[in-house]
């Protein structure tokens, strides 16, 4: 199973299979914000039943959403109907327990298993869970791209990092964590954790510790702008009315980081987008250093792409990395884009005319646009 989780305010890609037919037991949050978001790339991974009604739904059912502290989460229809649960009359539910989602989750399963045994990387091969399932392995390729919008290698990558981290919580050497979570050698930790850790593997067992973020608020046309980074790039650019509580907000994202005044790198970083924001200047490519999937990634290094004055639609984006089909997860992607205006998410416009919503406010969409046509 797929799920997005949210720490120190970016986004990074784990993986949890269902243990059994029940999702209960595990972190909700990322069933939870499928369901919110009518998540239908999620039809047939799991069902989540209302206790307050008795009836379970698939994700992208577009009944009125419960509230949270009523629902019950299931791996199959089975266990919701075992549960004391019947099934939605209007998203109907059994539909969607199709074969190449009920493949998937049962690779997934195999995949973790192998992988919590502490199986090294050579000995987990797609095409042995691929046989076991009775398929090849492009077709399950193809089915988890369909399905969870990645490579079966980069769930088993997942799962590993899943394994790295709590190994360092609690306590173990880098070198042990490392190998205990079935990498075959540091370096490639050390290539992945800016990605999927967001630091080094020692600074994470410190919880961030001793890693320092340079911040810096400016005032901008569009109101107070909060830029934050390390010596590889940006890594937090937001906007605000208050820039107080911008500094409080970033700090609440990086509690254990010490968030020091922006050295010259960020303090230029930071001029070169107050004085674009103002029309003094053109757009400024910068150096970001943010973590997320390796998706998220391709969608905010597309939108890098987009020049200045120009829009492109959500779709189109999606037609761009060579994901026609993935229209949903190219609009989320831009959606966790932590460095407003450095990746310029401002530029993805809705198929059906207007500006669409936009985190730090449609009126500021609509002035940055409205600036950019006037270059």
């Amino acid at each position: 199973m797929l799920h997005v989780h949210h720490d120190r305010g970016t986004t990074a890609m784990s993986v949890s299979p269902f243990p059994s037919d029940t999702a209960e037991g595990t972190d909700p949050s990322y069933f939870w914000s499928a369901v919110l978001q009518r998540n239908n790339r999620f039809d047939g991974i799991f069902w989540y039943g209302v206790t307050s009604t008795g009836i379970y739904c698939r994700p992208g059912c577009p009944s009125r959403r419960p509230r949270a502290d009523r629902v019950r989460f299931f791996a199959s229809c089975a266990a919701a109907e075992g549960a004391g649960f019947r099934p939605c009359l209007r998203c109907r539910p059994q539909a969607a327990e199709a074969p190449a989602a009920a493949d998937v989750v049962a690779a997934c399963r195999l995949l973790a298993a192998a992988v919590a045994e502490g199986a090294e990387a050579a000995e987990v091969t797609v095409e042995a869970v691929a046989a076991s399932l009775g398929v090849s392995a492009s077709t399950l390729h193809r089915r988890f791209r369909a399905v969870l919008g990645c490579t079966p290698a980069q769930v088993v990558e997942a799962f590993r990092m899943e394994v790295l981290r709590r190994l360092l919580r609690q306590g173990d050497g880098v070198a042990s964590a490392t190998y205990g979570a079935g990498f075959g050698s540091a370096s490639r930790v050390y290539e992945r954790s800016a990605a999927h850790l967001g630091m080094t593997p020692a600074a994470y067992a410190r919880g961030g510790a001793g890693e320092t973020l340079g911040a810096v608020v400016v005032p901008t046309p569009l109101g107070a702008l909060l830029v934050a980074g390390t010596c590889r790039g940006l890594s937090a650019v937001r906007l605000g009315d208050d820039g107080d509580a911008l500094w409080r907000e970033l700090a609440a994202e990086f509690p254990a980081a010490t968030i020091a005044e922006a050295d010259p790198a960020v303090q230029a970083w930071a001029a070169g987008l107050s004085a674009w924001v103002a029309g003094a200047r053109a757009w400024p490519q910068l150096p970001v250093d943010v973590r997320g999937t390796a998706f998220q990634r391709r969608v905010w290094e597309a939108l890098q792409e987009i020049p200045a004055g120009a829009t492109i639609t959500y779709r189109d984006l999606a037609a761009r990395i060579a994901r026609p089909t993935a229209v949903r997860a190219v609009a989320r992607a831009v959606a966790c884009n932590p460095v407003a205006l450095a990746v310029p998410c401002h530029r993805v416009v809705p198929a059906a005319g207007g500006t669409g919503g936009y985190r730090w406010g449609p009126e500021r969409k609509a002035r940055l646009l409205a600036r950019e046509r006037e270059e």
